[in-house]
């Protein structure tokens, strides 16, 4: 009997058995706690509890599924969650794992967006994710290093990952064009010299195929879930539900490469012509997002909050609320869709040698843009300002030098000494940098 989309995989023969639903949820949870840094550190964090200490998926499998999640609109790192989720428990697997993954990010940015609306910035609360940014910084060196290590197999896959790091952080080359290409340069290779890409998995994964009737009504059932309780609130609420649903889901077809391929976009929007906030608040809700775990899209939440806050009517908080969690809807539900639907053929794609070369040729890109996130991130970390400057075709990250934060480079040292000296897990090298950034803050 076939199985449906939602129907739990067996374990291959090549990593740990499955684990069932009640054991994984504590391990998604603890995901969704400490995810920081951004998707690079996700990515990082979910390699090492899923690949490295558990053995759930194997490391060709996770590098797979990311690369599914590369080539679609929205969060990349909530969307590998919700793949992983899915092979390992089926459909409720892949929903308990997309939901932890963003529901504590979700209850902290909310939390501190009430707090904004009431009171602004907390400086405590800033002071202590300075050390959990530069905790996360050395996190995401230590999984780059492994991913690329694991990843690039040979030169050619090494010239993939250069070119696709020169193309994003030096010519800002959009991220479909950079993963297209490198899909296309592993297909040719696989096509006209399949031994220059050793390694390579071509075997197909344990799913059985899907009709195009369950595909059609698996989409239809996850579209409605998206469409149908935008549409409710949009006709029971004010003028501003139906813009933030309008606006968040259009977002959320168009969000290619990940957030920040489109903060501009959304930031210019929300702020010229809705609205809903000031361009320094703006600023502000991006920095919440940046320092609390999840996808740094969650920025969305503090915009749809403030927004309907404002501009909702009475009770102001009620639909502040309500405001967030239309947002949310909005931005996430699009990704169960994306996934559910699209998982279980392109889980069949390494059985053809070429396809499966294509996909390793964006494996290799992704090598590269992992580490411009990194480096970005870096900048970001150890410098208070960083501007982006212009030279033709060239586009530089100049950090002012006189903004150079000495905490944070002091504290990363820390996390360094802490993660590749000490060996400590995570958790107790978060909770120690926290503390440490603390500590600091109240001395100076």
């Amino acid at each position: 009997m076939n199985s449906s989309p939602g129907d739990m995989p067996s374990a291959p023969a090549n990593r740990a058995p499955s684990p069932s639903l009640s054991e994984a949820l504590p391990v998604w949870t603890k995901i969704g706690v400490t995810s920081f840094g951004g998707p690079a550190g996700q990515i990082a964090l979910m390699h090492r509890e899923l690949v490295e200490e558990r053995g759930w998926i194997g490391h060709e499998r996770f590098l797979h599924a990311l690369n599914f999640c590369m080539l679609l609109p929205g969060p990349e790192a909530m969307q590998l969650a919700t793949y992983v989720g899915w092979r390992l428990n089926g459909t409720r697997g892949g929903l308990a794992a997309g939901l932890l993954f963003v529901l504590p990010g979700a209850a902290v940015v909310l939390a501190l967006s009430i707090a904004y609306a009431w009171y602004g910035q907390a400086p405590v609360v800033e002071a202590a994710f300075v050390g959990i940014k530069a905790a996360v910084l050395v996190i995401v060196v230590d999984a780059l290093l492994k991913v690329a290590k694991r990843a690039l197999h040979g030169v050619h896959a090494w010239a993939i990952a250069a070119i696709a790091f020169i193309a994003i952080f030096f010519f800002a080359v959009p991220f479909p064009i950079i993963v297209a290409a490198a899909a296309l340069a592993g297909y040719l290779l696989a096509r006209l010299a399949p031994e220059s890409i050793p390694g390579a998995d071509t075997a197909a994964l344990d799913t059985e195929p899907v009709t195009l009737g369950q595909t059609l009504r698996t989409a239809s059932t996850w579209l409605a879930v998206w469409i149908v309780p935008l549409v409710a609130v949009s006709l029971a609420f004010p003028e501003v539900f139906t813009d933030l649903s309008v606006f968040f889901s259009k977002l959320a077809v168009v969000t290619f490469g990940g957030a920040y391929a489109v903060l501009a976009y959304m930031a210019q929007q929300a702020v010229e012509t809705y609205g809903w906030l000031s361009a320094p608040e703006m600023l502000d809700g991006l920095g919440l997002a940046e320092t609390t775990p999840g996808p740094l899209i969650l920025v969305t939440e503090f915009v749809g909050f403030l927004g309907a806050y404002r501009h909702g009517g009475e009770p102001a908080l009620a639909y502040g609320l309500l405001g967030a969690a239309v947002t949310l809807w909005a931005t996430f539900a699009p990704c169960f869709l994306w996934i559910f639907t699209g998982a279980p053929y392109v889980e069949q794609l390494r059985a053809n040698p070429k396809l499966a070369g294509a996909l390793r040729g964006v494996t290799a890109a992704v090598v590269g843009v992992i580490l411009n996130l990194s480096l970005w991130f870096a900048l970001h970390v150890v410098f208070k300002t960083v501007t982006a400057t212009d030279a033709g075709p060239l586009r530089l990250w100049m950090p002012e030098l006189a903004s150079f934060q000495w905490d944070a480079a002091l504290l990363a040292g820390l996390a360094a000494l802490l993660i590749f000296g000490a060996r400590l897990g995570i958790l107790t090298t978060l909770a120690i940098c926290a503390g440490a950034s603390l500590t600091l803050s109240a001395l100076v």
